[in-house]
């Protein structure tokens, strides 16, 4: 396409949050950016002028910013951010203390909640004083087993206040992948709800739960929110108390915790694909001033704005969304299906909420569009500036879809980044223009490029896509990883102090990106990242089943997970064995880690050191030629994998 879907007319240009910081760059530093590709250059060029800056641009409040930005710059990792800073982060997101709306939560059911600035931070130093005289201080680890609602940020940002560490997976996550991840971290307190909705159903936590404590001895306090009972029966829940009751109420001021910009503040956990998940920690400083880059001069969002994503409390969005609160804006929250009980439920909350940026999957605009679904004709969608999506790459036609069907003028984002940095590598821009299946640009502070396999940079030619310079959101680390050689391994094995991010991309002639998926064996179903480990470890505990491997196809704008199972001697792969594998998946797992296709096969292809290949099996199934097959122990097993009828598109 030789011209784009939509351009920023002057007025809005000049109107945007990162037009004024170009021109207050142009007065301090006698620079003359006009264009986002100028700016883009020199912050990488100076980047420790372009973070400090932004610093002060942002009104990040601290004891002390320090003078040094960035020490051992040349290091990956090993780079070190405002090193004599002194911050907390709950009490950025906690700077407005004002009536107006900080959250309005919408249910699946109908159920709405509307939270002012004042009333969060009062509840927040409720809570904050009950973990407190739990004896929660820095360092500590508080998880929540939560759906998305205000309840979940009230404990993030206790937690946060007193310099804990929060981390969290969304309720719909299987016994076994809750014990894969906080088993490894040890919480002392668990946040949990006794169930959720989901697609017209009422689902119970409190059994998992009771299960998931059996396994986890490190919890000290289980703290209960009541969400489909006003009084759920809390028997067999060891130190189990309500919300209600363990809060502190006669605590009303919040005491925050003076922290190292470095300080941990979440961990997050990769997909599981070689084993238990990787558990990621994320600093508080590094999470803050990256989020509030992204969500005020990319997105544009500030004080008047009314922000959405959809998103789980296990998906990294969610901590992205949360952010948006030291901006000033309003979150819109939701939980539940965003099919029930009408495909267009999330557009009448975003006309009745007057939702100013509007985020979601690249599977949920696809699955509109196939529904027949137009909301520009049957909403009023004016107040809404930007459609932000991410979890997997937005096709040509959804680009179309959103401009025809959704709103004309509006800023369309395609971002992507990851868990892993718990940001962005590339994503929009309010003065730049959107084209067709493009990433609008590559974030600033950002080093973006492209290597081939020889790490030589290239454009206008897919590769790996790298960052070339340390930048704030960096991870501090790997928990249990004393020495450093997992996250290492994770990212700088492929190029020295270079962050290679496993993603398959490249930079377009208009300065964009172009993300093709995953250069990994990551499975994307809709948009969520699934590890293949966590698959195997349930589909083999059917007896029937010897070993497994899968993949995922690419399919209907999506990805389909597709499961080939080595059974034993004399066993077919029959309807009832189906349906039991993927029980045992669904109950362990989550919904998305159940196989749209399983097929049966003699044998299963693996290096000479015993791993499995699914890549080499991957490349098979779509056709591809597997160039280095001397490196598997049986090479004539990819000839099974070829011309499947199951794997037909």
């Amino acid at each position: 396409m030789d011209t784009p879907l939509w351009t920023p007319d002057g007025a809005r240009v000049r109107s945007t949050q990162l037009w004024s910081f170009m021109q207050l760059l142009n007065h301090q530093h006698g620079t003359e950016f006009q264009h986002y590709s100028d700016l883009w250059h020199w912050s990488n060029a100076n980047s420790e002028t372009f973070w400090s800056n932004f610093w002060d641009f942002a009104g990040i409040e601290a004891e002390r910013k320090g003078d040094r930005v960035l020490l051992n710059p040349d290091r990956m990792p090993g780079a070190r951010w405002f090193p004599d800073a002194r911050l907390n982060f709950a009490r950025n997101l906690l700077r407005y203390r004002d009536e107006r709306p900080a959250i309005v939560f919408n249910g699946e059911e109908g159920r709405r909640t509307e939270i002012s600035f004042a009333e969060l931070y009062t509840r927040v130093a409720y809570l904050s004083a009950a973990l407190k005289a739990q004896g929660i201080g820095p360092g500590d680890v508080v998880a929540g087993y939560m759906p998305n609602i205000p309840e979940t940020v009230i404990a993030m940002l206790a937690t946060t206040a007193l310099g804990g560490i929060w981390t969290s997976c969304s309720p719909d996550f299987g016994i076994n992948g809750v014990i894969d991840r906080f088993g490894q971290v040890k919480p002392r307190v668990l946040f949990t709800t006794d169930g959720y909705r989901y697609n017209g159903k009422s689902l119970d936590s409190l059994s998992k739960v009771r299960s998931i404590l059996e396994s986890i001895d490190s919890v000290e306090q289980t703290v209960v929110v009541p969400f489909l009972n006003d009084q759920p029966d809390l028997a067999g829940l060891p130190s189990a108390a309500l919300l209600e009751t363990f809060w502190h109420r006669d605590s009303t001021e919040i005491e925050f915790a003076s922290l190292p910009f470095d300080h941990p503040l979440y961990i997050m956990y990769s997909s599981g694909t070689t084993g238990v998940p990787k558990c990621i920690v994320h600093s508080a400083g590094g999470t803050l001033i990256q989020h509030l880059k992204e969500l005020m001069l990319h997105t544009d969002i500030g004080c008047e704005d009314r922000f959405f994503y959809y998103t789980t409390c296990g998906w990294m969005m969610w901590n992205w969304m949360v952010s948006g609160l030291a901006t000033g804006c309003t979150l819109v929250l939701f939980d539940g299906s965003p099919f029930a009980p009408r495909p267009d439920v999330l557009w009448d909350m975003a006309e009745r909420e007057k939702v100013t940026v509007f985020g979601t999957s690249a599977k949920y605009l696809a699955a509109l569009e196939k529904a027949g679904i137009k909301p520009r004709q049957s909403h009023d969608l004016s107040p809404l500036k930007a459609v932000l999506s991410t979890g997997s790459p937005l096709s040509h036609e959804s680009f179309d879809y959103v401009y025809r069907d959704i709103k004309a003028d509006l800023q369309l984002s395609s971002i992507s980044g990851g868990t892993d940095i718990l940001s962005c590598f590339a994503l929009g821009c309010p003065i730049l223009p959107v084209w067709r299946g493009e990433l609008q640009c590559p974030g600033l502070g950002m080093a973006v490029d492209i290597f081939d396999d020889d790490g030589h940079s290239v454009r206008e030619t897919k590769g790996e896509l790298v960052c070339t310079q340390p930048f704030p959101s960096m991870p501090i680390g790997f928990w249990n990883d004393p020495e450093g050689e997992r996250y290492r391994d994770a990212y700088f094995a492929s190029f020295d102090n270079v962050w290679a991010h496993g993603d398959y991309g490249e930079i377009t002639a208009h300065e964009g990106v172009i993300i093709h998926g995953r250069s990994d064996a990551v499975l994307n179903p809709g948009g969520v990242r699934i590890g293949t480990a966590e698959i195997y470890r349930q589909v083999e505990k059917v007896d029937a089943v010897l070993e497994s491997l899968c993949i995922g196809q690419p399919w209907q704008d999506d990805v389909r997970v597709v499961l080939f199972v080595r059974l034993r001697e004399g066993v077919l792969l029959d309807d009832d064995l189906r349906q039991t594998i993927r029980t045992t998946i669904r109950a362990n797992t989550t919904p998305r880690h159940v196989p749209a296709v399983s097929v049966q096969v003699a044998d299963i292809p693996r290096t000479l050191s015993g791993k499995i290949v699914e890549l080499a099996v991957r490349k098979t199934v779509l056709g591809e030629t597997v160039k280095n097959q001397d490196a598997l122990a049986n090479p004539e097993a990819l000839a099974l994998y070829r011309n499947l009828p199951e794997l037909q598109v």
